[in-house]
């Protein structure tokens, strides 16, 4: 897998995950079902992940070997962290703007 591809999958998924993980955390919401947000993002990013490279490496026509599975694990790793980041941030900036109020 190239940096450029590395990198395009890793928007892609980080969109997926970012989506996936707003409405698994809304139905938990609902159900009242209590829950670490940052375990709940893990799964998700790292099925999005290594799924996004898995059909990757099947529409280019790429043999799974060692390599490419730890690619895939780290596309995986890296979109957890870019989640986690990202969803953290977001959900700080909007608490500050609702206290400036």
């Amino acid at each position: 897998m190239t940096l450029e591809a590395f990198i395009i999958l890793l928007g892609v998924c980080s969109a997926i995950t970012s989506v996936l993980t707003e409405a698994v955390k809304t139905f938990l919401d609902l159900t009242k079902v209590n829950y670490a947000s940052n375990v709940v993002v893990l799964i998700i990013a790292m099925i999005t992940g290594c799924a996004g490279a898995t059909i990757y490496y099947f529409i280019f026509i790429i043999p799974i070997n060692p390599l490419n599975c730890i690619m895939a694990i780290f596309l995986g790793l890296a979109n957890w962290v870019g989640a986690m980041i990202g969803y953290d941030k977001v959900v700080q900036a909007i608490k500050q703007m609702e206290k400036v109020r």
